[in-house]
């Protein structure tokens, strides 16, 4: 039979007006609720049984897999090198989903491209790193078995597709500081591939986030020099080889790609050459259950429903939920929305819901990949280099500084939610002056070029003459504004923070100007004009999702199994729990899970 309702999605807008305001503990309402719409969800599976049976047959497989991000195309094409029969259902008319739209950084410890590289990785040094930074919110077994099969799902990629890999040198763990952790990272993303392996297939790839810069081949590890390149001879020469490799490319007419784009797109090349099908425009409207046993998926193929069936399981790959409104309201911290996320748009939580309907437990849906974002027309910009140069500070609504501008993305964004309640924090402002728009790239404009007017108009940018006339036009105490620069300016002429410790972490100094010293963090805000950009919680997409094992198998709340039903990525709860260990701990457990959850289901683990 099939457990299906509509009683559960009514319930998720019911909570969101219940919870306005609040990320709290379930209230009892919602507890009933919840049970009621249980009991309910049951029942009317069981009259729509015979009925779900009854769709059109789209055919049976051993595996079948829900999505075309990392996760789903890793499971897939994991499960057909085992020797299962496999099919690809996604919703979207691209497939890709949001690692496509990624920079592709992919945080696996010991995996062979780092070691060959010189990385002086260990098991025990990667164990003791993940167990500080995750601390007790995930079970010891689910970090094992991610360290543990993490570098086996590298090299099984590359041995099954045409994609190849490079460290991301000196991209440093988020926490250098702590047991294990390494300042010159452990990341690696994709390495450059050529698009014509794609064929006509290449048109269904999901588009990336950003473009890169007509003419240049530019890896994710570039950008830090490129942003630099006016003011520093390395950036200059990176620059000059980002566009050395695009003209190499055209003159042997190849297309090429990097960072997300060359990672779906490699991963999509595996599963052709392996002859496992992607059903575009396919989106999942339930899960099949047969004696308690999930055994199949109801999607809706050419405009019409039907059923696909698997023999041995089926795996939810199939994103967040950041684009679904009902669910941020009634899971995550006000202010929230769905205008601030640049994941896939297609990810509204389908997977997640029919888990949940099934009994399956959820974690960590409060949190999200955060990033400190600018909310520019079109879509958000999610910042990393441009709040960590020197020469720019956060303020919040009351003009003062309230952060370390330069920690990892997803802790400022945890701190604007902390601090939001008793001083409002979100939006906050990053301020700058002109010496720093002379000197950096800031998203793609040039330095000394001006930003679009669309940015003015819409309240994400302004620019003012005095520090006085910048605080009048974004809202905040003129006299505090002054204050909090004058203050920062004092502490950045000495190169030290003791305030919030901006330079104190290896970390810190990633994305900053090596020829600003003491502190490369650190500059005073000097030459008028004056800039301020409107910062709002932004995310990579949401981390909360299905329970899991070790094993990829979601689990109810009583820690049982749902037989025949995995997940991975962030349809499921992240490994990474609240924190997040380095560059490509969203797409690193994705790919890892879905290569554990093929495995387990093949009986190859």
């Amino acid at each position: 039979m099939t457990t299906r309702t509509d009683t559960a999605d009514a319930a998720d807008t019911a909570d969101a007006a219940d919870t306005a305001g609040t990320a709290t503990a379930p209230t009892r309402r919602r507890l009933l609720a919840g049970a009621a719409g249980a009991g309910l969800a049951v029942a009317t599976g069981v009259r729509q049984g015979a009925r779900a049976a009854d769709l059109p047959p789209l055919g049976t497989y051993d595996v079948v897999v829900i999505g075309s991000g990392a996760a789903g195309m890793t499971a897939a094409l994991t499960a057909a090198r085992q020797g299962l029969s496999c099919v690809v259902v996604e919703k979207a008319p691209t497939f890709g989903g949001s690692a496509a739209r990624s920079g592709a950084g992919i945080w696996i410890p010991n995996n062979s491209v780092i070691l060959a590289a010189g990385v002086p990785d260990t098991p025990a040094k990667a164990a003791a790193y993940l167990a500080a930074v995750v601390g007790p919110d995930v079970p010891a077994d689910r970090q094992a078995a991610f360290l543990t099969h993490g570098p086996a799902t590298i090299s099984f990629v590359m041995a099954n597709s045409p994609l190849r890999f490079r460290w991301m040198e000196g991209y440093s763990d988020y926490y250098p500081e702590l047991p294990g952790g390494l300042p010159n990272g452990r990341s690696i993303e994709p390495d450059q591939f050529d698009g014509n392996l794609l064929g006509a297939e290449l048109a269904h790839l999901n588009p990336p986030y950003m473009d890169v810069p007509a003419g240049m081949v530019v890896f994710s590890a570039d950008y830090k020099w490129v942003a630099l390149a006016a003011v520093n001879a390395r950036g200059a020469a990176v620059a000059a080889q980002c566009l050395a490799r695009g003209v190499k490319a055209a003159t042997l007419g190849q297309k090429p790609l990097t960072m997300g784009q060359a990672l779906a797109a490699g991963l999509r090349a595996g599963l052709r050459s392996a002859g496992v099908p992607v059903w575009l425009n396919t989106p999942l409207t339930d899960l099949h259950v047969e004696n308690g046993t999930v055994t199949g998926a109801v999607v809706t193929r050419d405009g019409a429903p039907g059923l696909v069936r698997a023999r041995r399981g089926v795996i939810v790959g199939s994103g967040g939920f950041e684009h679904n409104a009902a669910m941020r309201q009634r899971f995550q911290r006000r202010p929230i929305g769905t205008d601030w996320t640049v994941g896939a748009k297609e990810n509204t939580g389908d997977g997640i819901r029919a888990g949940e309907r099934l009994g399956a437990a959820l974690d960590l849906m409060e949190d999200a990949w955060w990033g400190p974002a600018i909310p520019i027309p079109g879509q958000p910009y999610f910042c990393l280099a441009e709040r960590t140069l020197p020469g720019g500070l956060l303020v919040n609504g009351a003009g003062r500084r309230f952060v370390n501008e330069a920690a990892p993305y997803s802790d400022v964004v945890h701190t604007m939610y902390d601090v939001h309640d008793t001083d409002p924090a979100i939006p906050c402002w990053l301020i700058v002056d002109q010496n720093y728009r002379n000197r950096y790239l800031f998203k793609d404009v040039l330095p000394t070029l001006p930003f679009p007017d669309a940015w003015y108009d819409s309240g994400a940018a302004h620019k003012e003459w005095t520090l006085d006339a910048l605080a009048a036009s974004i809202g905040v105490p003129a006299a505090a504004l002054r204050s909090s620069v004058n203050r920062f300016n004092a502490q950045a002429r000495r190169g030290e923070d003791p305030d919030f410790h901006r330079g104190d972490s290896a970390y810190d100094h990633y994305y900053t100007d090596p020829s600003v010293l003491p502190n490369s963090c650190l500059a005073p805000l000097w030459l008028p004009p004056f800039h301020a950009f409107r910062i709002v919680p932004g995310d990579l997409g949401t981390k909360g999702g299905l329970r899991t094992d070790a094993r990829a198998r979601v689990l109810r709340e009583d820690g049982s199994v749902i037989p025949g039903l995995y997940a991975a990525g962030n349809a499921s709860a992240a490994v990474m729990g609240h924190s997040y260990a380095g560059a490509g701990s969203t797409i690193g457990p994705a790919m890892t899970f879905g290569y554990i959850a093929a495995r387990d289901i093949a009986g190859a683990l």
